[in-house]
């Protein structure tokens, strides 16, 4: 199982790297466009839409409200006057509220599916709000000062990935090697507080890395990790928000695109909660409009 999931690892990371740092914003765009509709596909039988037409249906929902937002905010657009454009501004700030909403629901996992489980149509928003958001999120950090520095939104994007990558592996290996106490076992039995702790500890690692070498003002230190540390945080959220929900309606795996990660959507729920929640900390704390 490891060496598979190193194997896919080995290819997805630079096809990330490469999206991230060559691909022009308009592709970018059109890309992860791609991406998120792919998994809408995996999500939908998480609602209990089982066959082609529902599924596709579903998709095109998704992909059509992203395009609405490309519509109504071009991408050279997104930043205007230093200003996030509306458009991508509040999807973002929904999705801010679902996560705190999600935080609440995988807490009291079980007794809290009663919220959702005899609504497909529920299961179908959450779904909404988990890919459209982290499109709108993930689109603009991307775009961040592009006029100024072309790579400058590239290398916050990747920061935001290593975050989640580090919260991954470290999860992962000292959940392996320590892993002893269930963190929620309802929701999903292989993970440990060992394991949580690790991986919070190998992305703090990371953190202190990118202080160390990015010239950050000292004023913005503290809002730095704090961001940051929410971030890692909410990615777990996002990780175990997927899990509830496939425990939920009996899925083991939200597909088997990537072999020894599962489906697309089990690479991505992570980024689905990190990336809003991170743009939101940023505007809040860190960034000052010009």
């Amino acid at each position: 199982m490891l060496k598979t999931r190193l194997a896919t690892a080995s290819v997805l990371i630079p096809l990330a790297l490469g999206a991230i740092f060559l691909l022009p914003l308009n592709w970018f765009a059109w890309v992860t466009l791609i991406v998120l509709t792919m998994a809408a596909w995996e999500w939908s039988p998480i609602m209990g839409f089982h066959k082609t037409s529902g599924r596709l249906l579903y998709c095109a929902v998704v992909a059509g409200l992203i395009g609405l937002i490309l519509y109504l905010t071009p991408v050279e657009q997104i930043w205007q006057g230093g200003r996030l454009a509306a458009a991508y501004l509040y999807p973002v700030m929904a999705a801010g509220v679902w996560w705190a909403i999600s935080l609440v629901l995988v807490s009291n996992y079980p007794r809290s599916h009663c919220v959702w489980i005899k609504s497909r149509g529920y299961v179908a928003l959450i779904g909404i709000l988990m890919l459209v958001p982290a499109w709108a999120a993930l689109m603009s950090l991307r775009a961040i000062a592009f006029e100024l520095n072309t790579y400058y939104g590239s290398w916050m994007v990747l920061f935001i990935f290593a975050l989640v990558w580090a919260a991954d592996v470290g999860a992962y290996f000292s959940g392996k090697r320590f892993g002893k106490r269930k963190l929620m076992p309802e929701v999903s039995p292989n993970k440990t507080k060992e394991g949580f702790l690790g991986g919070m500890l190998l992305a703090f690692l990371v953190m202190l890395g990118v202080a160390f070498y990015v010239d950050i003002p000292t004023h913005n230190m503290s809002a730095f990790f704090i961001v940051s540390l929410l971030t890692v945080v909410f990615s777990a959220v996002g990780d175990l928000n997927e899990s509830m929900f496939k425990r939920c309606a009996g899925v083991k795996d939200s597909g088997s695109l990537l072999p020894g990660h599962g489906g697309l959507l089990d690479r991505i729920d992570s980024l689905t909660s990190a990336l809003p929640v991170f743009l939101l900390g940023y505007l809040w704390l860190l960034h000052t409009p010009v």
